[in-house]
This record gives structure tokens, C-alpha cells and sequence, in this order.
């Protein structure tokens, strides 16, 4: 039997209110990805992306809920998806992190992160999640930092 990982969300920022780099940078409102009670985020901070749900506009944050719970394919990436995106514009073309997604049955794996468009691998993962928490933790992500 596969590890199960623990997922849940929490709203967060780039920068704390006393970090040097908040002058001249967006600070972008997110949907943090906090897997055994560790963030993504900061766990992959050294690429200066974000994750890519709850922000942008409702179009966009539709679009990455039905990515995560495999409701649409990817058009180029099929069942890779953006998990880290620019923290400007949220747009592929600046550069993102992959990562595939897969269901058997009732369990959820995150696999094979990869930088693109440079398709380097990131050594993490893989995640198991049991579906229905899953799902329940990545609808709650629409909207945690409002729709811009």
C-alpha cells in the first residue's frame, strides 16, 4: 500500500510585510498547496512561481479546478498541469512547473514535476491523495484571494 499524503490549502502571499524583495515586486494572493504540513510553495520558492490556484480571473480559476480534478485535459500538456505559474500574469509562456496527475480509483498521485518549458525534472514527490478529500480541498481553492 502507497504512503497517503495529508493535502489542505491555506491562503497566502509572495512576501511578508517586512521582506526586502516585496519593493518593486507583486506581492500575489494564492491558494497555497500544503502537502504533511509542508507548503509547496516554499518548497519550490527557489523558482520564483506560485501556485496556480485561487487567483486570476473566475475563467482562469475554473480552468486550474477542472485541470486538478481531471474534469478537462491540458491542450498541449494532456494530463500535466500547471502547479507553479508566474506570479505577474499566471501565463505558461513565462514559465512554469508541470506536474502529471493521475486517478486510480479513489487515490490521486502528483507525479513527475517538471520545470518547463525546459522539461527539467524537480526531485519531489510523488504524492498520493485519497479522492474525496481531495476533491473537497481543491474546490475550496476558487476564490481564496478573491477573482481579478
Amino acid at each position: 500500500m502507497k504512503p497517503m499524503n495529508y493535502l489542505r490549502t491555506l491562503p497566502a502571499c509572495r512576501y511578508t510585510d517586512t521582506d526586502p524583495d516585496k519593493e518593486g515586486n507583486k506581492n500575489t494572493m494564492f491558494a497555497d498547496l500544503i502537502i504533511d504540513d509542508i507548503s509547496l510553495y516554499h518548497m519550490l520558492k527557489k523558482y520564483d512561481l506560485v501556485p496556480s490556484l485561487g487567483w486570476g480571473s473566475e475563467e482562469y480559476q475554473r480552468q486550474m479546478v477542472d485541470y486538478f480534478l481531471l474534469k478537462q485535459t491540458h491542450p498541449y500538456l494532456y494530463y500535466r498541469f500547471p502547479i507553479l505559474v508566474c506570479p505577474w500574469c499566471g501565463d505558461e509562456e513565462c514559465g512554469f512547473i508541470s506536474v502529471f496527475i493521475e486517478r486510480e480509483e479513489n487515490l490521486v498521485i502528483w507525479r513527475d514535476f517538471k520545470l518547463e518549458p525546459d522539461n527539467k525534472a524537480i526531485n519531489i514527490g510523488p504524492f498520493y491523495f485519497e479522492w474525496e478529500d481531495y476533491e473537497k480541498t481543491i474546490n475550496k481553492t476558487f476564490g481564496t484571494a478573491g477573482i481579478q
